[in-house]
């Protein structure tokens, strides 16, 4: 009977969440590098946005000393093609503009309804204290 209950719990488990995929930002191949001297004369409030990369654009952002790199694309309704977030002028969060959903530039929580997944992140790394490195 145990037997049963478990095998139960975990059919269930594994379909359960089948029906969330379609509501996640697709997995698209990033290489990107930039020089931190590029990176310093093109970012705006410490923000660079980067067009043609993964799926909406990335915003590679500097935080004290490093940097992390979220793409464009709002998790909010991505299955009907998301928009591509924008930076606000402070830096510190970035707004979809057809949902006014806001997220935390720090590390891409959420910070305004109806926004409640975070913006996809990108593995980001210093080479040689010069190249910005972006990948996934």
């Amino acid at each position: 009977m145990i037997k049963k209950i478990v095998g139960l719990f975990l059919l269930v488990i594994t379909f359960g969440g089948c029906g969330k995929e379609s509501e996640m930002i697709p997995n698209v191949f990033v290489e990107y590098n930039v020089t931190v001297q590029e990176f310093k004369i093109k970012a705006k409030n410490n923000v660079l946005l980067v067009d043609n990369q993964g799926v909406k654009g990335l915003m590679i952002v500097a935080i004290g000393g490093g940097y992390r790199t979220f793409d464009r694309a709002s998790s909010v309704n991505p299955q009907n093609g998301g928009c591509a977030v924008v930076p606000d002028s402070t830096g510190i969060t970035a707004t979809d503009p057809c949902t006014g959903a806001k997220f935390l530039l720090l590390d891409g929580t959420p910070q305004k309804a109806p926004a409640v997944r975070n913006l996809k992140s990108y593995t980001t790394s210093l080479r040689g204290g010069l190249t910005i490195n972006v990948s996934n």
